[in-house]
């Protein structure tokens, strides 16, 4: 149904910038609210950033909030994360994940976690001197 694949990925010392993109296969990618989420080696699986379908309504989380800045080409089917000013607490593997449907108030990350029904292979960001 939707087949998405992340890249932009690497190392980059602190400071620096990376533009990570979403590519959407299968599916008319304009139909799905999009997540960022990343995990760290030994921690949880946290939010980083979402768009809903429109683009009209980008959320972000606090440790992100000004550094970076998702945005998204429905005629590409491709939904971006620039990311600047990366620190070393930054380093992840940066997953992008769909929901079939509208956002809903109150949710950080647009949808309840659980409701990301369609999931990417992820893309490693290092930040590291």
């Amino acid at each position: 149904q939707l087949q998405l694949v992340e890249s932009g990925g690497g190392l980059v010392q602190p400071g620096g910038s990376l533009r990570l993109s979403c590519a959407a296969s299968g599916s008319a990618m304009a139909y799905y609210t999009i997540g960022w989420f990343r995990q760290a080696p030994g921690k949880e699986r946290e939010g980083v950033s979402c768009i809903s379908r429109s683009g009209s309504t980008p959320n972000y989380s606090d440790s992100v909030k000004g550094r970076f800045t998702i945005s998204r080409d429905n005629a590409k089917k491709t939904v971006y994360l620039q990311m600047k000013d990366l620190k070393p607490e930054d380093t992840a593997i940066y997953y992008c994940a769909g929901h079939f449907g509208p956002t809903f108030q109150g949710h950080a990350m647009c949808v309840m976690d659980a409701d990301y029904g369609y999931w990417g292979q992820g893309t490693q960001v290092t930040v590291s001197a």
